[in-house]
């Protein structure tokens, strides 16, 4: 009979004992209340309470945390836009108490905050300075949820902008400018192209015409000093230089036809190419020569006379 009475406290005890020991996870704080009242935070590992007297009132985690708030609100320009608000925050070891204690709806708590930061800071700016100062929209809400959840047992870690989403109209007309700014460019960049071709273009031909008179006058030098060397040959066997002269042109007029000539698919007709062009030729440069030997010797005596009379007077 003694034996069936040992049983159950044996199966009470057990019980008794389970009841007593849990266990807390790495990273996480458990609250164990005595009666109703607070009585201790116990950290990772294994724990006892005692049975019956104390229990668990819950547990919080200690590792950080995000929360994503999404805000709508109105820019200075009149635009509306939608924020995305990211806060990283994590319970502070040595104020898990007021953590939990202190605040039912941490959640609701950080995102009320964040709502009045952003609709206080988001109105003063246009919608360009809201893309472009975003880390300052961050750093401002940051600030203000350190301060307000610091009483609570919360570090806030971080907070980041991670999303700025204008009205659609709004979007669609910022594209249509930024393609406008980009074709502009381009039609910039495209003009400047061609302008440097043109340049360039004009450069190259007033270099080519440069070469080119360049080497017609040293054609023209060459021909000179040549005719100037064929005309001493002749001097020496006799030859006048106006006979000679004569002789040259009258050669390089033959010369020019011989070469006209062999070319089976010219188009080419010297003027004139008469049999008797060269004769013809011959006569006028003859007589042009001894005009220019006649007016030459009148200008010599009128002004050996002019000399003579400035030396009687």
């Amino acid at each position: 009979m003694g034996q069936f009475l040992f049983i159950p406290i044996i199966f009470f005890g057990i019980i008794i004992l389970i009841s007593s020991i849990f266990t807390v996870k790495q990273q996480t704080a458990a609250i164990i209340e005595r009666f109703g009242r607070f009585q201790s935070i116990r950290q990772s590992g294994l724990q006892f309470k005692i049975p019956i007297i104390d229990k668990i009132a819950g547990r919080l985690s200690l590792k950080i945390q995000q929360l994503d708030v999404i805000i709508e609100t109105k820019t200075k320009d009149d635009v509306f836009v939608r924020l995305k608000v990211s806060v990283q925050y994590k319970v502070i070891k040595l104020k898990v108490e007021d953590a939990f204690y202190k605040l039912d709806y941490p959640h609701e708590q950080i995102t009320s905050y964040v709502f009045d930061v952003v609709r206080a800071e988001v109105p003063k700016m246009i919608l360009d300075d809201v893309f472009l100062k975003k880390d300052d929209i961050a750093i401002a809400v940051k600030s203000e949820l350190n301060e307000a959840m610091l009483d609570y047992g919360y570090d806030i870690i971080k907070t980041l902008v991670t999303d700025i989403d204008p009205d659609a109209q709004v979007k669609e007309a910022m594209n249509r400018i930024n393609a406008a700014d980009r074709e502009k460019t381009a039609a910039q960049y495209e003009g400047d192209a061609q302008r440097i071709l043109i340049v360039e273009k004009a450069k190259a031909e007033a270099e080519s015409k440069r070469l080119q008179g360049q080497g017609i006058a040293d054609q023209r030098r060459e021909i000179a000093r040549g005719l100037e060397e064929s005309v001493e040959v002749l001097n020496k066997v006799g030859i006048n230089s106006q006979e000679a002269s004569a002789l040259i042109v009258v050669t390089q007029h033959y010369d020019t036809l011989q070469a006209i000539g062999g070319e089976t698919n010219s188009n080419l007709i010297l003027l004139p190419n008469s049999p008797q062009a060269g004769s013809n030729m011959l006569n006028d440069m003859v007589a042009s020569f001894a005009a220019s030997n006649e007016i030459g010797e009148a200008m010599k005596q009128a002004k050996l006379n002019k000399k003579n009379k400035k030396d009687e007077e």
